[in-house]
């Protein structure tokens, strides 16, 4: 084998191996990526099923449920359009509170409820991510249609 054919084939087996690399990179980005819905986008089917997301709107007020031993959790989420029932195991964050935004990641089941791995609370009553602000007035703009989750 020639010097000249030895430098092809390393090109070769280099270009392969980056884009083996550059392959596994891009599946494990997007098994990790988690997009954010509405609970009318939720009750119109169009969150993943059988896959991780985010909901966000604002806890409805006199829905959050605790049983006994404070960690099984059961409260509403709203957009002002859909309610979404919401299931957590696990303590909530301190800032957690009806009335105010959150944001829980999780999946959806066959009851068309929301089972969440993780909820997020609004760290300020000022902000909101801009995503979820957007969505919130949007909903509240359309009117409601279709089905809506009740507890």
């Amino acid at each position: 084998m020639t010097a000249r054919r030895k430098r092809i084939l390393l090109l070769l087996l280099g270009l392969a191996l980056l884009a083996a690399a550059t392959a596994l990179v891009l599946q494990a980005f997007q098994k990790n990526l988690v997009f954010f819905y509405t609970p009318s986008q939720v009750l119109a089917s169009q969150a993943p099923q059988g896959r991780s997301f985010r909901v966000g709107g604002l806890v409805e007020v006199g829905s959050l449920q605790r049983a006994g031993d404070g960690l099984d959790n059961r409260f509403v989420v709203t957009d002002q359009s859909q309610r979404l029932i919401v299931h957590y195991h696990g303590l909530l964050p301190d800032l957690f509170k009806e009335g105010r935004g959150v944001v829980a990641q999780g999946r959806i089941d066959a009851d068309q409820h929301f089972e969440a791995e993780q909820v997020l609370a609004k760290h300020d009553e000022n902000y909101m991510p801009p995503e979820a602000a957007a969505a919130l007035r949007q909903a509240s703009a359309q009117p409601s249609h279709g089905t809506e989750a009740t507890p």
